[in-house]
This record gives structure tokens, sequence and C-alpha cells, in this order.
């Protein structure tokens, strides 16, 4: 890569930390999760304004292989940083409940999903159809388990009971989904599954009985009083920080090898990190991670996803295909969280905002979709449809929970619930 390249390169970069972080700011003064705004900014630096005028002068063809290389490192980072809360939150003892709401918000939605996919199949035939069909079904259950966290905070709802059923809830029903687009990425690479995709199994035996402990007692050696010297600080985060990027780098290039995604790799180290014993590896490495990922290089796969999102075309006929898109996946994921609540008696009230939280997609949805495109199973018109809806349920729960769950309501939680998650049984 010649000076030229490298400096165009770079001034890209900062457009995009810098279009992502102004909107991301406005949609927080508005009450709405910064991805929104974060999301937005990747689709107006794409194709859909001035018919790729902004794309091509911003973006010129021989830079976009080290964005997309910058932005697959991002979302490997999310996917790992995502299998860590998700194992850190457990289901808080309403583990019957989850469970249940869980199957509610996939069955439901993958189910209807499904169907839908069935009346667009279009030219496809056989496998490739089978495998569309289970990819749409697939796309419309997933919950963003991040942004739920995000929205949660940002409510004040984080700590309460019906915080934890959500975020224990979005957990189980993300295992699932994860689970369930491993085997369509494994099933799209040929008639039968690679044999390296064997290897899954052992594959996890090893992070849990080799890697887990080797990290654990790394993070041990540390000491467990503050450390006065920033050098010696500095050094010891930076021995761990190491150790975690090279566990990461092994682990995404081996789920690659087995015929997955980089992504799959990242998720299951993260989720067989060590909890106990491993406070510096929280305290010190991860915040900072996290920061760089969210400020850098996740704004990087906005773009680079919205590289294949181009609206500027939309004729009735896709208006009228987004409009049962949105039917669809709303329609099923809270009538699924809101059914499933009710039969476990769960108050309306909070069945209502269940139904809301975990409709929520964002970045979770978007890195689903740019795995369905990169392997073939979404075209680039039903692509930009998708990430529209991810938008609009990413947008819903900021705009609708304020009406289920008031701030003044929620101020007084502590000294006098608005309304118990539970109904209680009627005495004889």
């Amino acid at each position: 890569m010649d000076i030229g390249t490298l400096a165009t390169l770079v001034l890209a970069i900062l457009v995009i930390i810098v279009v992502a972080r102004l909107l991301g700011l406005l949609c927080r003064r508005f009450g709405q999760p910064e991805v929104i705004g974060e999301i937005v900014g990747g689709i107006l630096l794409g194709p859909t304004l001035f018919h790729g005028a902004i794309t091509s002068e911003l973006f010129p063809t021989d830079i976009r292989p080290a964005l997309k290389m910058l932005a697959t490192v991002g979302i490997c980072v999310f996917m790992f940083l995502v299998g860590l809360h998700l194992a850190d939150g457990g289901l808080r003892g309403q583990g019957r409940i989850a469970v249940a709401l869980s199957l509610g918000s996939m069955v439901v939605p993958f189910v209807l999903g499904t169907l839908f996919a069935i009346g667009i199949v279009g030219d496809r035939t056989g496998r490739t159809a089978v495998l569309f069909c289970l990819f749409v079904g697939t796309a419309m259950s997933v919950t963003a388990f991040p942004v739920l966290a995000r929205i949660l905070t940002d409510r004040d709802l984080i700590d309460t009971p019906i915080g934890g059923l959500a975020l224990a809830t979005a957990a189980v029903g993300d295992v699932i989904a994860w689970s369930m687009l491993t085997v369509l990425v494994a099933l799209s690479h040929g008639s039968t599954l690679p044999w390296q995709v064997l290897l899954v199994l052992p594959f996890v035996a090893i992070l849990v009985g080799v890697v887990r402990p080797l990290l654990a007692k790394l993070a041990e050696r540390t000491p467990r009083t503050p450390v006065r010297s920033r050098g010696a600080r500095a050094s010891l985060d930076a021995g761990l920080a190491i150790a975690i990027a090279a566990a990461l780098v092994l682990s995404c290039a081996a789920t690659s090898w087995m015929g997955l995604h980089e992504i799959f790799g990242a998720f299951l180290l993260g989720a067989v990190m060590p909890r106990t014993g491993a406070a510096a590896l929280r305290a010190y490495v991860l915040p900072w991670i996290e920061r760089i990922d969210r400020v850098v290089l996740l704004p990087l796969f906005f773009v680079v996803a919205g590289f294949a999102v181009n609206l500027s075309g939309m004729d009735w006929r896709e208006v009228g295909l987004l409009l049962v898109i949105l039917l669809v996946a709303i329609g099923g994921k809270m009538a699924g969280v809101f059914g499933a609540a009710r039969l476990c008696r769960v108050s309306v009230r909070h069945s209502a905002g269940l139904a809301l939280l975990i409709n929520t997609r964002g970045l979770t949805e978007l890195i689903v979709l740019a795995v369905g495109l990169q392997i073939g199973l979404l075209d680039q018109r039903l692509y930009s449809l998708m990430v529209i809806m991810a938008l609009v349920t990413t947008l819903m729960p900021g705009l609708l929970l304020s009406f289920v769950y008031p701030k003044q309501a929620t101020r007084e939680r502590e000294s006098r619930p608005v309304t118990p998650l539970l109904e209680r049984k009627s005495m004889p």
C-alpha cells in the first residue's frame, strides 16, 4: 500500500468515526441508542445518496479491502464481547420463565419468517431454497443482547426483575439463534457438511478445558492490590491483552478453517472466558478493548455493511415488501414474547414491556444479514430491506417504552413497584 492509498484510508476512517459519533450522540440526545445513528451513518455513506457519488469519492475501491478487514476485526471483537456478556448475564433465578419466553420469541417469528420466505423464494430451487427459507426465519428471530442491555441501562431498568428477565430471555434466544446460524453456514458450503465441522465439539472442549484455565491462571498472577506504578500496570494490561488477542485470533482462524464464519470462534471464546479469579481481565483490559471496538472498529463495519444497502431505486413494490417484512418481524417477535409471558402469568404491563424490549435487533441483526449476504443466501435487494427492518425494530423501544414504563414510575420503583412481575393466583 503506497503513501497516497494509506492517506486515503486514514481519511476515510476519520470521516467514518466522526459521522458515527455525531449521529450517535444526536440519537442519544433524543433518548435513542447510539447504534441507531451509527447504522444510519453507514447507510448515508453508502450508495443510497447521490447514486453512490459520496461512496466512490470517500471510499475508492483500492481501500475497500482494508476497510473490510478492519470491519471483520470489529465484528469479531464485538462477538467476543457478546459471548462474554451473555455468560455474565445468567438467568438470575428466572430460568423457567426465561426459557419459555425465549422459545416464544424464537419459534413464532421463525415460523412466520420461514413462511414469508417461501412466498418470495423466487427462482431458488432445491437445497438453496430450503436454506434461504431457514435463514430468513432465523434472521427474523434474532435479538440484540448488547443493545438491549444499553436500553435497559438508559431506562433505569437494568437492575429490576423485568430487566433481568429481558436479559436472560435474550441470552437464551441468542444462543439458539447463533447455533442455528452455525448450522446454516456449514450447510451452505456444499451438499454435505464439511468434515471439519465435526471438529467443533473437540474444539469447544479445548476452549473449556485448556484455554479457559490458562487465561484464569494468567489473570490470577496479577496482584490483588492496586499497582501504584503506571509502568507496571501498563505491562500487566499489555500481557493480558496480548494473551486475549492471541486466543481470539486462533479461535477465529479455527472456526474459519472448519467452514464456519470467524464470528463463531470469537463468540465461543467469549462464552468460555474465566469468571472467577480473573478480575483483572474485566477491570483493566476489557473496558478499553470494548471502547476501541465501539468507537473505531464497529463504525467501519456499519459503512462496509452500508456498501450493499441501496435504497435510491425503491419502488412501490419494494415498499410493500418492506411493510410485510416489518409486519412479520415485529408481529412475530412481539406476539411470541407477549403470549409466552402471559402463559407464564407475567402481568400485562410487563408482558408488553418484554415484547418491546426483545424486539430489539440492532447490530446483531446486521451481523447475521452480512453473513447471509456473504454466503449467497440473501441478494442485495432483500438485504437492504432487512437492514431497514433492523433499524426500525431498534428504534421502537425508545419511542414506545415510555408508554409502558413512564419515567416518573421508573424513578419510584425502589419504594413502590409499579406492577408486580407475576400475577397472583386467585384464591379459591
